[in-house]
Order: structure tokens, then sequence, then C-alpha cells
């Protein structure tokens, strides 16, 4: 029987205090950005989410040298507190010239920005010691279909791709997709358009997926099946858990607190195909609850990572011979009453 996989977990900085009310005034205090590392180990995490700026703030504004500085003294905070970069992305839907677009922009000004700022990032990675980039192609999309040649769209994505596998012979590119927000409809809404992107590229073994669970079920897709697609092409860098309520904005919610079962489903597919055995992170994104007080707010991160290990244990715990033998006898009905009573702990 294989060693059981002893989990790693990372979140990214804007997990913290973040995310005040966008109706109202700030709920909470933003905590230093900085500070934020102190904090990881003590809640259990050793990998760092990182966009671009979060590595090096006001990075358009700076010079290459300068650029290479602020990263250099980022890895050093990162070494004090042992703590490992897992990715760092480009973060191209905030600048003007991301407004229609970034990589599919019609403006070639634009798309050239999004070229550099993508290079840039791609030093800020190997300056701080990672090894990946995400790509969230955030406003890489439409309001209106009208509004972009969709074709010409998904070429200048596997153009850029390509581009970046040029730029750096060893960096991996990790596409994390989905659906909506803030476009109407985005280009590659799902870890099946990722993929098909992975495999026409030039080199298809350094482009993999990041899947996060409520991308998915925003796409109206099951989360552990979008999982399970990736792992069976060996293609999942990684992945994002949270929960969501439905079909709404992307709410970004504690992992297992709104849709406990599809969550026990995210944990067995991973547990049962090894996820984690090479080292691969179980990344949260997930935000404190709008009304939330205090400063800094971190339960929701140690709650989310509590209830991952509840649910790791309730999955190496189902009887197997069990399950095999309900699906044997197609007898779905014992099965499902199974494994409700086995998550809620009932004989």
């Amino acid at each position: 029987m294989s060693t059981p996989v002893t989990y790693r977990f990372s979140f990214g900085p804007w997990n913290i205090s973040e995310g005040g009310d966008p109706f109202g005034g700030d709920v909470r205090k933003v905590f230093p950005h900085e500070e934020k590392f102190a904090l990881y180990r003590p809640l259990g995490f050793e990998g760092v989410q990182f966009h671009d700026d979060d590595v090096v703030p006001g990075m358009d504004g700076l010079k290459p040298d300068q650029i290479q500085k602020k990263a250099t003294e980022v890895k050093a905070m990162l070494a004090n507190q042992g703590l490992t970069p897992e990715f760092v992305a480009p973060r191209l839907w905030f600048a003007d010239q991301t407004v229609d677009g970034a990589y599919t922009s019609n403006s070639p000004g634009d798309r050239a920005y999004a070229w550099d700022r993508t290079k840039k990032c791609i030093d800020i990675a190997n300056a701080v010691g990672s090894k990946a980039i995400v790509l969230w192609l955030a406003r890489e999309g439409t309001y209106i279909r009208e509004a972009k040649d969709a074709k010409l769209a998904y070429q200048r994505l596997l153009e850029t791709v390509n581009a970046m596998l040029d730029y750096d012979k060893n960096i991996e590119i990790w596409i994390e997709p989905k659906p909506n927000e803030p476009t109407d409809q985005a280009y590659v809404p799902t870890i099946g358009h990722a993929l098909t992107l992975s495999y026409a590229s030039k080199d298809h073994k350094r482009v993999k997926g990041l899947i996060e669970s409520a991308h998915a079920m925003l796409a109206g897709l099951d989360a552990s099946d979008e999982m399970a697609f990736a792992l069976a092409h060996d293609k999942l860098a990684s992945v994002h858990l949270n929960d969501q309520n439905g079909l709404k904005y992307d709410q970004d919610k504690n992992f297992g607190g709104a849709n406990l079962r599809a969550a026990f489903n995210q944990v067995r597919v991973l547990e049962e195909s090894g996820y984690g055995n090479r080292g691969e992170f179980i990344g949260l994104d997930v935000k404190a609850i709008r009304t939330q007080r205090g400063c800094p707010v971190t339960d929701h991160l140690k709650n989310s990572r509590e209830l991952f290990l509840a649910l790791v244990q309730k999955v190496r715990t189902v009887d197997q011979k069990l399950v095999q033998q309900y699906r044997d006898a197609r007898d779905y009905e014992a099965l499902e009453l199974y494994i409700l009573k086995h998550i809620m702990g009932l004989k």
C-alpha cells in the first residue's frame, strides 16, 4: 500500500484582510502586505501564491534593475519565513491597457503592453525562485460576441503561450480557466479549453492547468470531474479550493462551506489520484465573509485547511470493498446513503 500523501498548503496574500464590501465602506482594515508572510507557517501553510505586483508593487513605473532588486528582497523574506513561492501570475486586468483584454485586445499597443508585462512577470518569477506562471485570462473575452474575432483571439492566446515557452526554456505555464467575470463570457472557460491550448503548444509538457472549485461551478460543472479530467492527462499543476453558493459572482467561500459533499468528492479525486506526491500544493483561494470583523482576519484560511484535512480522513476511511460491492450491483441508492452517512459520521 502506498504511503499517504502529506499535503502542503498555499494561499495568496490577497486572502488576508482584503475584500471590502463593494457596495459600501470597508468592513476591515487592510493588513500590510509584507507583514502577512509571518502568518503563513503558524496557520499551517508553506506556499505563497503571487501576482507579479504582489512581489513588486508599482512595477510598471520601475526599471528592470529596480524590479530585480525588489524581487530579490522578497525572495529573502520568504526564505526567512521558510516559505516557497508557488507561482507568479501577471496581473492583466487592472491597467488601462487591459480593459478590453490583454493578449486578445483589438489594440496592438495594448497587446504589446500585455506581452511586456508577461516577460517582466517571468523575470520576477525567476528572481523570487518560482518555476511557474499562472495565466488567469481575466479579461480575455467579450461582453458582446461581435466585439472581437474569436478565432483570431484564440490564435493570439496560443501565440502568447508559445512565445512564453520560447522566452524561458524552464518555466511552466499553468492556465486557470474561468467562464465569466470580469468579462460576460470568457475565452478558455473550462479546463478542457485550457488543455487543448496545452496540446496545441510547442511544448505541451510545460503547459498545465490550475482548477479553482468556484470557477468550475460557475460554468455549471463539477469541480471534482474537472480535476479528474486534468489528472487523467497528468496536467493538474495546482488547485484553488473554495466554494460557491450558486451561479452568481465569484464568492471564494470557505472550502466545503456551501457544498460539503462536492468538497468531499474533490478531496476524494485528489487523494485517489495521488495528487501531492510530487510536491504539488493544495492551494486555497478563500475570502473572509464580507461582514467578518477583525484584523488580520485568518480564520477562513485555517478553517478551510482544517476541513480539507478532515475530509482526507473521511476519504481514507471509506470502505472501498463495500463501495465496489454497490458499484458491481449497480445499487447506487445504497452507495449514496453509505457515502452521506460516512460524511456525517453515522453508522
